[in-house]
């Protein structure tokens, strides 16, 4: 008689406890579907305060300007030279007007670029400025990933945390009824005694649960500041954008790479290389130079007329005569660069595509696992724990047994969780790579 009040005690039990499977959830392609659109609001702004608080795009912004000033600068002529000095001045007497040759000059002279040296520099600095700000895209969809990362699991193990506390009721009213029928004499020692150690075993998962939504609060600190700390989150993101653009079922994804950030920074680095070749061309055109001095002199001509002040012009042409050694390497090395930049575009792109097919393939087989939870492993976990009630009600099977088939069915919906998690890391990498936020 007693063992059978335990047993309805436990039957209710796994009702209170299982009433409400993490498996019933709305389940389609993508079960993140019936989240409120809150939760995505606070998840975007999150993010947002992130992007606009990020030291460093601020980094990123201040090296971009940094190379377009020196870009600027860079292309600007020499300064020009001045020149100062005494000509003719006789040793003997080291007099400024004893002979008509002597003369104190002044002057300046002029260096000019070498063809469109100057201007290509300058366009060259700023292609490479573009190339850093276009970091600033990476570095935006980079924090975008690791906050909404951090998101995905904190939702997994709040989720977690609510089932090991559903089993943990059942296993404190298990306790309770043993208890009572044990001061009576109606159960063994050993029965209370595993209920105890189920107990504890429970209270250390939820400690190890609170101890990983910790680690994850304290990372995101470094985004988000204090209000990590503060975080409470319990629904997965949306991803509305990505599934619309899955949903269209395209060929390939290289014409979504092509606008991704980081094929954007390595286009940018293509054009910059570009310009270096027409630089290394440059080089074969003549560099100019202009010299200007006037000469004061206050010595008289032999016919004692006051001698008159002199000016010189001086043109100055530097001719690449010899260039199989210079300006050829500089050439063929611009031009190699070139080459190697757009192999390394190809390879990135290839690398990116392999992913997303990769991620691609994990999504759909994660999605089938999921159904088959729904519609398989969690009801044949719950059918095994009814029959063992039963038995146990009719002496048939032991407390232990009961005990199993409850802990088996916990970790089944614990594995679900995951799944569920799993799928949403896995649209959040594909989220990041096709940049479909």
């Amino acid at each position: 008689m007693q063992k059978s009040m335990i047993s309805r005690a436990l039957g209710m039990a796994l009702i209170i406890g299982f009433a409400t499977p993490l498996s019933t959830l709305a389940y389609a392609q993508e079960s993140a579907a019936a989240i409120p659109m809150n939760t995505q609001s606070d998840l975007q702004q999150l993010i947002q305060w992130a992007i606009k608080h990020d030291a460093g795009q601020r980094q990123i912004q201040y090296q971009a300007d940094a190379i377009a000033d020196l870009g600027v600068a860079n292309s600007q002529l020499m300064d020009p030279k001045a020149k100062v000095g005494v000509g003719g001045l006789p040793v003997d007497s080291f007099a400024f007007d004893e002979d008509p040759m002597t003369n104190i000059s002044i002057g300046l002279m002029q260096q000019f670029g070498r063809g469109d040296t100057l201007s290509l520099q300058q366009k060259q600095s700023n292609q490479q400025a573009d190339s850093l700000r276009e970091k600033a895209g990476v570095r935006e969809l980079d924090v975008t990933k690791t906050i909404t990362q951090a998101w995905i699991e904190l939702a997994y193990l709040n989720q977690a945390r609510q089932i090991i506390q559903q089993n943990q009721r059942l296993f404190h009213e298990l306790e309770h009824y043993l208890g009572t029928n044990y001061g009576v004499g109606a159960n063994q020692a050993q029965d209370l005694i595993q209920a105890e150690v189920q107990i504890s075993r429970i209270d250390d998962q939820l400690q190890a649960n609170q101890q990983m939504q910790d680690r994850l609060k304290a990372q995101l600190s470094e985004w988000l500041g204090n209000q990590a700390t503060q975080l409470n989150v319990h629904d997965y993101p949306v991803w509305q954008t990505l599934n619309q653009y899955l949903a269209t079922g395209p060929a390939d994804y290289y014409p979504a790479l092509a606008s991704h950030p980081a094929i954007m920074v390595t286009d940018a680095l293509i054009k910059s290389s570009e310009i270096n070749v027409d630089i290394a061309n440059e080089a074969y055109q003549p560099q100019f130079g202009v010299e200007v001095m006037y000469a004061y002199r206050q010595a008289n001509r032999m016919n004692g007329s006051p001698a008159p002040d002199m000016v010189s012009a001086y043109l100055t042409i530097d001719i690449p005569l010899f260039t199989d050694k210079r300006q050829d390497k500089k050439l063929s090395a611009a031009q190699y660069q070139v080459g190697a930049v757009k192999t390394q575009r190809d390879l990135q792109l290839k690398a990116m595509h392999a992913k997303i097919s990769s991620l691609i393939i994990d999504r759909n087989n994660i999605q089938q696992r999921l159904a088959r939870y729904q519609q398989t492993l969690l009801k044949q976990a719950q059918e095994k724990t009814r029959a063992v009630e039963r038995g146990y009600q009719n002496n048939t099977s032991q407390l232990d047994e009961y005990i199993r088939a409850a802990s088996d069915e916990l970790a089944i919906k614990l594995e679900q969780a995951r799944l569920d998690a799993d799928l949403h890391q896995a649209n959040n990498n594909l989220a990041y790579l096709l940049n479909k936020y």
